[in-house]
């Protein structure tokens, strides 16, 4: 595939990568690949360690002033940790770009003029499940003996990934809703599982959140598959707006998962696997220490994920480990769930603990179903949910909060969980 020919438009064009994380390293690579010699630039607010990269023929502007080399440039390749609102004030409708919009532009259409790479994209977003949706349905194309290419959130960035491609290949394409948002193209096949508030933050309001996500299905045509979650109201809503082909899915947590990539599966006319691997972190089941069920469940950032935990281990779950970084939503919904849950005890990290336990006791005063514990480090919560959790019951941490302010992120929260289950396994009191 000759790419020279396919982003003639950005050949005499002064190209801004903006953020220079995973992403933006590899849209450097890319366009240093069909551009040898061309200056490029590269704006970061962190200053990169120069030794772990080589930098031929950029300009680069790293600290906390990299904003001001946006006005001079035509081209601004943004990354997605860097919101639009945040670029508003520049006016730069007409020159911001994303890698996710270069990728999907190149795979189908002329938007970029010249030749077009071949292949499928395969799209998947929701505001949880779509990292494990990705990795299934990726199993089910590879297992199936097809070219599959694993790329997005959960893979690799998707410009290199150009170099190679033919069209035999097939992108299973994991969609953030940053990735999504201002996107004008839509993937062929179109998965879309659920929506709750998150990353508040990032967007202007949760309608504009929504809407990001919403553009996975908005330019689908009649010959695209859209495969939706149809207990979701909201998905549901905007899979009524969509041209594509419908297929309705449902399930509890894995079991809507796995429902998208059979739906997958058909469309490819593919048999399923026998087994599908699974990924961390994600309602993990840790194993059976001393009777009790431990689950990994510290993917779980929003109240509603820690109420689809509880849905799917029922009556089984006594001990629950909650709380962390507050991002101002209602835990509500959460206390109303717990109230209803066979949960006895109650293991609160800040600073959303103490929220989740005045969301309950504005329901359930002045008398409480659970004991309260608050904690600062997962030692201490392992050894309480040991000592508090009887042998047949499960003990679940579901979060329902972002790792935030006590863990780096939550593979680390996750990681010294099933750490501290595993060595107090062997104690017989604590």
């Amino acid at each position: 595939m000759k790419f020279v020919n396919t982003f003639e438009q950005f050949k005499n064009k002064r190209i801004l990568i903006l953020g220079f994380g995973r992403e933006g390293q590899d849209s450097f690579l890319f366009l240093r690949k069909i551009f040898p010699k061309k200056i490029i630039g590269i704006a970061d607010q962190k200053e990169f360690p120069i030794s772990n990269f080589q930098f031929p023929n950029t300009k680069k502007y790293f600290g906390k002033n990299y904003f001001k080399a946006i006005k001079d440039y035509d081209i601004i390749i943004k990354s997605p940790g860097i919101p639009f609102k945040t670029l508003s004030r520049f006016r730069l409708d007409s020159k911001i770009t994303t890698q996710t919009e270069i990728f999907f532009s190149a795979l189908g259409g002329p938007a970029l003029g010249g030749d077009n790479c071949p292949g499928k994209i395969i799209g998947i977003t929701g505001t949880k499940g779509k990292s494990t949706t990705s990795y299934w349905i990726y199993q089910v194309l590879k297992s199936g003996g097809l070219r599959a290419h694993l790329v997005g959130n959960i893979g690799k960035p998707v410009l290199t990934s150009l170099l190679k491609a033919g069209k035999d290949d097939i992108f299973v394409y994991e969609l953030s809703s940053h990735q999504l948002y201002n996107l004008k193209k839509s993937p062929h096949i179109a998965v879309l599982l659920n929506i709750y508030p998150e990353h508040l933050d990032y967007y202007k309001s949760f309608k504009e959140y929504a809407l990001a996500k919403a553009n996975i299905t908005k330019y689908q045509t009649k010959n695209d598959y859209l495969i939706y979650n149809s207990k979701d109201l909201l998905v549901r809503k905007i899979a009524g707006k969509s041209r594509a082909r419908k297929i309705s899915i449902q399930g509890k947590y894995y079991e809507l998962n796995r429902a998208a990539a059979e739906a997958v599966a058909k469309i490819y006319k593919l048999p399923m696997p026998k087994k599908l691997k699974s990924l961390p972190h994600r309602l993990e089941y840790v194993g059976k220490f001393r009777g009790i069920e431990f689950y990994n469940d510290s993917l779980s950032t929003v109240p509603e994920t820690a109420i689809e935990a509880l849905d799917f281990l029922g009556d089984k779950a006594q001990t629950m480990i909650l709380g962390g970084y507050d991002r101002g939503l209602s835990f509500d919904g959460l206390a109303r769930r717990l109230i209803k849950s066979s949960i006895k005890t109650l293991i609160l990290f800040p600073s959303t603990g103490t929220r989740i336990k005045q969301a309950i006791e504005n329901f359930q005063f002045p008398i409480s179903n659970f004991q309260y514990f608050s904690v600062k480090d997962m030692e201490k919560a392992v050894k309480l949910a040991y000592k508090y959790t009887d042998a047949g019951k499960i003990c679940l941490m579901s979060p329902a909060s972002p790792s935030f302010g006590v863990f780096k992120d939550y593979a680390q929260r996750g990681d010294l969980f099933k750490k501290f289950v595993k060595k107090y396994a062997k104690y017989a009191k604590i």
